[in-house]
């Protein structure tokens, strides 16, 4: 498998993120959204997830995860 820098890039992030806070997932996601507030704070657009999931509008994507 290739490495992809941008990957190898957003995973560091991700672990020094981790570490700060012991890899607690709880303290993890306090502090996502304690900053995500801080964004929506500052002005910020948000846009929240879908309530509903997004049905397939061609049948490559209704069959690209049949095979697994």
């Amino acid at each position: 498998m290739l490495n992809d820098e941008i990957v190898d890039e957003v995973r560091a992030i991700r672990d020094t993120h981790a570490a700060k806070f012991g890899y607690d997932p709880r303290a993890i996601y306090e502090d996502l959204k304690k900053s995500e507030a801080e964004h929506i704070a500052a002005g910020h657009p948000f846009v929240p997830p879908p309530s509903v999931p997004p049905v397939p509008n061609s049948s490559l994507q209704r069959t690209r995860f049949a095979r697994r």
